[in-house]
């Protein structure tokens, strides 16, 4: 009996099972709740200046610490907890990171609807075969521009395109890739329903 073919990933991926693991089930799937999107771009801003293989690694800590990323709890409570969070090994360390937690959740929390404003700049785009993924895109500068102009930190363009590819604004998955097609119909049906 012939053993199955392993599926073929996008190549950042093949380096822990870990990274595989997100790629297989998260990565390029279309969030569209209010409360995933924040936590998501938020996990994203903790990155900055650091491999995203730290985020996934801290990530289980970071959800319980921080109630999920839970919007409300944040605004309300996030600032007197800050120095206690600053003492915790199991999470980014980072104060201006964890005091922009605290106040993009407030920023949130004062907008009508952050899931259709951050939703407005995505556009209908794949990857095509061959070309590389570029680090940016005039959309994710667009949205790092506004999101900036709101109060938002950590939210640079390519903290931004980033937060785009794994939120599933963008289909960015190699086209031979084996969650390609299944993320490009749930990318398309995700616009479709703006």
């Amino acid at each position: 009996m012939a053993s199955a073919q392993p599926k073929f990933r996008c190549g950042w991926c093949d380096s822990s099972d870990l990274y595989r693991q997100y790629h297989d089930e998260e990565w390029g799937v279309p969030l569209t709740d209010e409360q995933a999107l924040f936590r998501l771009l938020m996990l994203e801003g903790q990155q900055a200046g650091l491999a995203w293989i730290t985020v996934l690694k801290k990530r289980a800590h970071m959800d319980q610490l921080f109630r999920h990323f839970d919007i409300d709890f944040l605004a309300a409570k996030g600032k007197e907890r800050i120095e206690d969070w600053l003492q915790d090994p199991g999470i980014i360390r980072h104060r201006g990171k964890l005091e922009a937690l605290v106040s993009n959740a407030q920023l949130v929390q004062a907008m009508p609807d952050f899931a259709e404003w951050i939703w407005s700049f995505s556009v209908c785009q794949s990857r095509e075969p061959a070309t590389p993924v570029p680090a940016e895109t005039a959309e994710s500068q667009a949205m790092s521009k506004a999101l900036k102009k709101a109060g938002f930190r950590f939210v640079g363009p390519t903290i931004c395109y980033a937060f785009m590819q794994s939120a599933g604004m963008v289909n960015d998955h190699d086209p031979k890739c084996w969650r390609y097609a299944a993320c490009e119909r749930a990318v398309h049906k995700a616009l479709k329903a703006r």
